[in-house]
């Protein structure tokens, strides 16, 4: 019974600890609690302050943006509308001007009209006066007007005839005796200031090796090596008995350079066979087709001369690789690039389309295929495919007269060429083959019936063939002229091509006793 009410007790203790522990708890959280909400409401309070302030400063910002871009717009209207009453009273002094000026047009009008009254008077009177004039004069010559009018005319025409002739013979002794004169100072001068070294090249180049052992491994087994670079160059190499040389021979001197300098790559290298003697003939002709594009970028810097076609400049530089007569052609085209704009700027005319014209003039030697076309022609019709004005196309393709002068420009690259070609040492042909070639040209046209004479003419780049009127008709001399061509071409050997010009002429003289 004691531990029941001990426990009933401790139960009751516990239960009014509890009750008082909850109460005292709510009291404090009652408490915190309500000090926690005034320091939000303090808090709230603060920030909505802050808010306000913010909200306040920024309305007055955009108020003063406002005002700003209002002003702004003001001022704007105000400048237009001054510039509208600017205008305006422009235009008034426009029109004011404009009927000020009408009113001088409407003064002067009738002034002119007055005049041209009196002047109609004056010419009634002038005509009446001359008529009775006419008259008068006809009575005392016994001529009517018509007749007096013819023999004045005659008379006149007589005496300015006779002046002009007189006028014109003067006019032309002087002008060939100055023509003549400033002709041959200003081609003197124009060779005096331009010297060029000619290399002589041919067709033929020597590959030099340090002992004829290397000759074995460059012929191969069964001599594959060398039928491989043969086929892969196009050149024939000859290995002979001549100590210490191997000899390269092809009319195309860029293909001579690729096979020299992959033969100097192989026996270099030690490994030749014909899969890496094709490996290298590949990479030296890429390498080479680069040092030729180069040399033509050179070649047009050193010139001066710009925005060149990127083919024509390779053309340029491929004319290092080409002779003609011994002649190589990028020294000559240098020259009578050099020449030309000499001769052009003695004449009054432009030096650097002269320059270009002359550089240009031989591109037709180096194509990348051999058409059946005269150089001179198939250059001018590269430099028009490539963009090059007319008066440089021209002059490319007239300077052996295949086709007409059209340009000032034309004559002085031809005559250019002809004084670079024609220096002494600039080209090599051997004088006795020379001569005996135009030889053979005039003995080939006298051995038809009816030539008179035969004239092989522009270092036998023309025959001239003079027939007899009586035994040969004009349809006669076109058939022969294509005879004598087609001989030309079948049993003679020459540079460039020939031009056949049959002259038939019919003279009659009478001799007075």
């Amino acid at each position: 019974m004691d531990m029941i009410s001990i426990l009933v007790g401790l139960l009751g203790g516990l239960v009014v600890g509890g009750a008082i522990v909850f109460v005292t708890l709510n009291s404090v959280m009652k408490k915190r609690a309500s000090g926690i909400l005034k320091e939000a409401e303090a808090e709230a309070e603060a920030l909505k302050k802050e808010k306000i302030l913010q909200a306040k400063e920024r309305f007055l910002q955009m108020k003063e943006e406002h005002e700003k871009e209002v002003r702004e717009k003001d001022r704007a209207v105000q400048q237009a509308q001054e510039k509208a009453k600017q205008r305006e009273q422009q235009l008034s002094r426009q029109q004011q001007d404009l009927a000020n000026k009408e009113k001088n047009v409407d003064r002067l009008k009738g002034e002119l009209e007055q005049k041209l009254e009196g002047l109609e008077r004056r010419r009634e009177e002038t005509e009446k006066m001359h008529a009775k004039q006419v008259n008068l004069l006809e009575n005392i010559s016994g001529l009517n007007a018509e007749e007096a009018r013819k023999q004045l005319v005659e008379s006149l025409k007589d005496e300015a005839r006779t002046a002009a002739m007189a006028h014109i013979k003067d006019a032309q002794e002087e002008a060939k005796l100055t023509a003549n004169k400033e002709a041959k100072r200003i081609v003197i001068q124009t060779i005096q200031r331009v010297a060029t070294e000619h290399a002589i090249e041919n067709s033929v180049s020597v590959f030099h090796i340090e002992n004829d052992d290397v000759k074995g491994r460059i012929i191969g087994r069964e001599g594959r090596n060398i039928r491989t670079l043969e086929e892969a160059t196009g050149v024939e190499i000859i290995v002979d008995d001549t100590p210490g040389a191997i000899i390269l021979s092809c009319f195309d001197a860029v293909r001579r350079e690729v096979a020299r300098l992959s033969l100097h790559q192989l026996v270099k290298d030690g490994r030749i066979h014909p899969a890496r003697i094709e490996e290298i003939v590949a990479k030296t002709r890429k390498h080479l087709e680069e040092e030729i594009m180069e040399v033509g970028k050179r070649t047009c810097i050193d010139l001066g001369i710009h925005g060149l076609h990127n083919e024509l400049i390779r053309m340029v530089g491929r004319m290092k690789y080409r002779s003609s007569y011994g002649q190589n052609l990028l020294q000559h085209s240098r020259e009578v690039a050099n020449l030309s704009a000499i001769m052009a700027a003695e004449l009054g005319l432009n030096p650097k389309v002269a320059k270009r014209a002359g550089l240009l003039h031989d591109i037709g030697k180096v194509p990348d295929e051999d058409p059946e076309l005269p150089h001179a022609i198939l250059g001018m019709k590269l430099a028009e495919k490539y963009g090059e004005k007319p008066d440089v196309c021209n002059a490319i393709g007239a300077h052996h007269d295949e086709i007409e002068m059209t340009t000032l420009l034309s004559p002085i690259v031809q005559a250019c060429d002809a004084i670079s070609g024609a220096r002494p040492g600039a080209r090599r042909e051997a004088t006795e083959a020379y001569i005996q070639r135009l030889k053979d040209l005039e003995s080939l046209a006298m051995s038809y019936g009816g030539v008179t004479k035969a004239f092989a003419i522009q270092a036998g780049r023309e025959l001239r063939v003079m027939v007899e009127s009586e035994k040969i008709t004009d349809a006669q001399s076109d058939e022969l002229s294509m005879q004598i061509a087609d001989r030309i071409m079948n049993e003679m050997t020459y540079p460039g091509q020939v031009k056949i010009t049959v002259i038939r002429e019919k003279r009659s003289v009478a001799v007075a006793k």
